[in-house]
Parts: structure tokens; sequence; C-alpha cells
């Protein structure tokens, strides 16, 4: 019953206040006037107008102050609403002793704790319902396409031994086309699902991921990546594969970099990753692969920014939480 009363109880906090205020505002009007030598004649005399019109304005202004820093709070929830993101989080607003409107401050701070938490229930269902999809999709790329592609690489291999010798060069080129189909299934395989994440850990993958984007851009990439990794969980390392995966894939795709800094180092107890480049950089302008980095981050609890001004290339910190980095 006390949770059902709470949301009431503003609404009169705050019609009590302004009642007091105003109330008190008048009464000490009134008051000033009874006690002092001013007289007001019937009818109003004209040099007592401007006595009048001074004493509604000293009364109005008054009022006016009062009630405008009673609700000064209002302002400043006013402010959050309108910078909230649940992708971002962390905009709360103080109590600082504001007496009734505490009860409004607490109820959309309450509000933000339970859209958070819902958000981040719901991105991890649809995360994970997206991993396991693309497990599926690789796992079929492998054992189905990979492997009728292989058999049609055999067939061709004995159809070349005994082709005439006018045939087997075309044959030679038909070969080669689909062992490079047969490579690109491979890689998008590993991209979708990186089986070396499971076999060989972290660092390992990070590896790979970056060799494979040097030889796809041409881009080199300068790896700083900690050996001390042990005691991550397993959703803390895919998150942390999967931001870096899609940094690299944004510096491939926007930056127009020739160098690129990937880092994963443990400091002071924090793990943090860098994706920083020396491309064109731009404006950010949030599309759908940063927002789904920030969805993966809040997974963890971790905090991702991306920084990037015009000609000063692009940087993006994921910073893992202690009690994530150090878990066990």
């Amino acid at each position: 019953m006390r949770d059902r009363d709470t949301p009431r109880s503003a609404p009169r906090g705050l019609f009590r206040r302004l009642v007091t205020i105003n109330g008190l505002v008048f009464a000490v009007g009134t008051l000033v006037l009874a006690l002092s030598p001013a007289t007001v004649s019937s009818p109003v005399l004209i040099t007592e107008v401007p006595v009048l019109i001074l004493g509604l304005a000293v009364i109005l202004t008054a009022n006016a102050l009062l009630v405008r820093s009673s609700l000064a709070p209002l302002d400043a929830l006013t402010s959050v609403m309108q910078r909230v993101d649940l992708l971002r989080t962390g905009n709360r607003l103080p109590r600082n002793n504001n007496g009734d409107l505490a009860h409004v401050i607490d109820t959309f701070n309450a509000m933000l704790d339970r859209l958070e938490a819902e958000r981040s229930e719901s991105s991890a269902h649809a995360l994970a319902a997206q991993e396991g999809e693309r497990e599926r999709i690789a796992r079929e790329l492998h054992d189905e396409i990979g492997q009728s592609l292989t058999v049609v690489l055999l067939g061709l291999k004995r159809t070349v031994d005994r082709a005439p010798e006018d045939l087997r060069e075309e044959l030679h080129q038909t070969q080669e086309s689909v062992r490079a189909c047969l490579d690109e299934v491979r890689v998008v395989a590993r991209r979708l699902r990186p089986g070396v994440l499971t076999d060989l850990g972290l660092a390992s993958a990070l590896t790979a991921l970056s060799s494979e984007f040097s030889q796809a851009s041409g881009v080199p990439v300068t790896r700083r990546v900690d050996g001390a990794l042990a005691g991550l969980s397993q959703e803390a390392e895919l998150v942390v594969y999967r931001i870096a995966q899609e940094g690299l894939t944004n510096v491939a795709r926007h930056a127009g970099a020739s160098r690129v800094v990937l880092s994963l180092r443990r400091e002071r107890g924090r793990l943090t990753l860098t994706i920083a480049d020396d491309g064109r950089g731009a404006e950010i302008k949030e599309g759908a692969g940063i927002r789904g980095m920030r969805e993966r981050a809040l997974l963890i609890n971790a905090r991702l920014t991306v920084d990037s001004a015009p000609g000063d290339g692009t940087r993006v910190t994921l910073a893992l939480p202690q009690a994530t980095a150090e878990a066990r």
C-alpha cells in the first residue's frame, strides 16, 4: 500500500508547498499594509494609485522568486529527461533535500532504474538469440556449404585429370574460383562464430582478428594485448571481441586510416579495450553499429566511449568494471 500511495503524495505535497508560499507572501503583505501609515480612500485617490501598484509589484515579485526557487528542481528534472538515453547509464537527479519534490525525484530515478534494467535484460535476450543464430549459420556454412564446395573441388580435380589438354586451363580457373569461394565461406564462418576465441582465448582471437583485418584492408594494426587476461567470463570475452570486431569494421568502412592501434590492457584492476586510428575522423553520428556496441557493453556493465574529431581520427574505448575484469 505504501508504494501505491507514494505517487499521490507528491502532487499533494507540491500543492501544499505552493499554497504555503502564496499564503505567506500575502499574509506578510497584509501585515505590512496594516502596520504602515499608508491608507486607501474610497474612492481611491490618484495619489494612492502608485502606492498600490508598488505594493502589488513587490508582492508579485516576492511570490515569483519564492515559487521559482521552490520549483527549481523541476527544471533540473526536465533537463535530465531531455538527455536521458538508456544506452548511457548514470543519468540521475540528486535529492538535495528538496522536501516534497524528493518524491518526484525518487520516482523518476526509480523509473530510470527499472527502464535500464528492462532494457539490459531485453538486450541480453536479443543478443543471446543473435549469437545463437550466428553459431547456427556458421555451422551450416562450414558443414553444409563448405563440404559441398570441397566435394566440387575433388570432382573438378578428377575431371581435370581426365580432361583433354585444351580444356584443362579453363578447368583450372574454375578450380581456383571454387577454392576462393571455399576460403571466403570459411572466413565468413569464422567472423560469425570465432572458434579461436573458444579454443585459444581472447588474446589469440584478437591477434587473428587483427591479422584478418590487415589482410583484407591493407591497413597495418599495432597490437598491444596484455597477456594476463585469465579470469574473464565467456560473456565478457565475447563482448570485448565483438566490439573490437565492429570497431575494426568501422575503420575499414569509414576511416580512411593508414594505421590502427588495438590495445587491451589491464591497469589498476581495470581492463580497457582501445581501437584508435589516424583516419579522417568526423563528428559522431551514432548508427546501428555504435548503438550495437553500446548495447553489448551494457551486458557486462562496461562503459563505451567514442571520441572523434575531423582530421584527428577516431578512438573507441571500452572500460570494463573492476569486478568484471577480476572475475574468476
